[in-house]
């Protein structure tokens, strides 16, 4: 009989687009979330978790489709036996928004209404990955349903802002700054801008900060050469309808009543323009009653991103601090958050429209923006290893890491092969342990164990002369039964 072909070894590999996280990244990850979690839960908000499959008829956006069912979601159809599945097709959840509007609607008899939850977690976009573009990676949403109250906008940015601090985002590193879609329709009505002009209208004015006010004006009429000599067509507005557009974009003065004053000009007579106003007058009003001064958040006609999904106010937090790039220039970090006020959340399932107002914080973004900052503590330390010397005394390596344990110290026995000591500190090092303990025989018989201080004696190691070291050792004796407390005199 023919032996069967030895089958090939599976690649160790991840897949494409995806990636493990460690350590570090973890307990970083967590710490921050922990800390945004207690804000949130301050200002009322309950957690939410949700299926990570939802239907793919409840995400909305991304409807299989024959020749590619499923674009843009990790999607598959359920097999239809009777007794089992049902045949709907199903997918890894795209956002944290599409389970919030299902929910909504699914338990809108059970919960709160205005209903506030924060949710937090991984989604999954099947995507062409690239260069910090992932197909996996972490939501950070808060969200309040069933609330038409600007009062809810202002909270929204008003947390936000708090766990910026709490994560330790200093204030003047951060500023949230806040728009409404209503006041750049008004704007749109002011220039008369066609139905057919308007998204053409909004891509233009998303390029402000880019081209500056002269080449936003070239894109909105007749069109510009770009750097590389492309030529590129203008809208087609005439300078006089492009008038109301740049002063928008320009309003913005060195107070929010200034701001205003400068916005209710640029709306002119449009009636929704001068709603958008008012709304921006109120949330401005109760930010100042809830001691948020502009130094922190910010009226600012040039947030434009999104305008075409929010139906009113929308905000983005921008951190202001400058950061080194991969060719070591200096440049703003750029914006970690951004939200608004938006219609149709629950009204897919329902039929009827449910205000809703929302943020959500960019994890990877803000993550990488407190290591720039050094506020992440990745040099935190590991567990204290306590060595093993004598396999047949393995029963009191491990009564002295649960001594330490119980005093709310990390603290493993290192399980290894134990034969070469000299690995048994390589393994110490390498998990970042701040401390080894060493008890052999003759420590042992009298009652003492060895604390090496692995921290100093990397220091030592690497600055002190030879005097310096001899006269503060990295390592020192105690007896068993102050070992507890030279672990914590050395930890501090």
């Amino acid at each position: 009989m023919a032996k069967d072909k030895k089958q090939p070894r599976p690649k160790a590999e991840t897949p494409k687009g995806f990636r493990d996280y460690f350590g570090a990244d973890v307990t970083e990850r967590k710490a921050m979330l922990d800390a945004i979690a207690r804000v949130y839960a301050l200002h009322g908000f309950d957690p939410l978790e949700t299926s990570a499959v939802e239907t793919v008829e409840a995400l909305g956006k991304f409807l299989p489709d024959v020749d590619r069912p499923n674009a843009g979601v990790f999607a598959w159809q359920e097999e239809a036996v009777p007794g089992g599945g049902s045949g709907d097709w199903l997918a890894l959840r795209y956002d944290l928004t599409a389970p919030l509007a299902r929910v909504a609607a699914q338990f809108r008899n059970d919960l709160p209404s205005p209903y506030r939850r924060y949710a937090m977690g991984p989604v999954w976009r099947n995507e062409k990955p690239g260069p910090g573009r992932f197909r996996q990676f972490y939501q950070c949403d808060a969200d309040t349903v069933g609330s038409a109250s600007v009062a809810a906008d202002a909270e929204i940015c008003a947390m936000l802002a708090d766990a910026l601090e709490a994560v330790g985002i200093a204030r003047g590193d951060y500023v949230v700054r806040i728009n409404n879609r209503k006041v750049l329709n008004g704007v749109l009505e002011a220039a008369e801008v066609r139905e057919d002009q308007a998204d053409d209208v909004l891509r233009q004015i998303d390029k402000f900060d880019k081209v500056g006010r002269e080449g936003v004006l070239s894109l909105l009429t007749t069109g510009r050469r770009d750097d590389s000599g492309a030529e590129i067509e203008g809208v087609g507005l005439s300078e006089a309808q492009a008038k109301p557009v740049l002063d928008f974009l320009t309003a913005k003065g060195g107070e929010n009543g200034a701001t205003l004053d400068n916005l209710r000009a640029a709306v002119g007579g449009s009636t929704i323009g001068a709603e958008g106003v008012d709304e921006l007058s109120q949330i401005a009003a109760m930010l100042a009653a809830m001691g948020m001064n502009e130094d922190r958040i910010v009226i600012d006609p040039a947030v434009v991103r999104g305008l075409g999904y929010y139906t009113g106010p929308v905000f983005e937090a921008e951190l202001t601090f400058e950061i080194l790039d991969e060719k070591g220039r200096k440049r703003q970090f750029g914006s970690v958050a951004g939200g608004g006020r938006y219609d149709g959340l629950v009204e897919r399932f329902t039929g009827q429209k449910v205000p809703a107002t929302g943020v959500s914080i960019g994890v990877d973004r803000l993550l990488a923006a407190l290591r720039a900052k050094g506020l992440t503590g990745a040099e935190a330390s590991g567990p204290v290893v306590v060595t093993v010397m004598d396999r047949d005394r393995m029963g009191d390596y491990q009564a002295m890491a649960a001594e330490l344990r119980a005093a709310g110290i990390r603290a493993e026995v290192y399980l290894g092969n134990p034969k070469n000591f000299g690995n048994q500190l390589k393994y110490a090092d390498k998990r970042a342990a701040p401390i080894a303990i060493i008890q052999g025989a003759d420590e042992a018989a009298r009652g003492v164990v060895q604390v090496k201080d692995l921290i100093l004696g990397a220091k030592i190691a690497a600055e002190a002369s030879l005097d310096e070291w001899k006269s503060q050792p990295a390592q020192t004796e105690v007896a068993r039964g102050d070992l507890l407390a030279e672990v914590r005199r050395i930890l501090g």
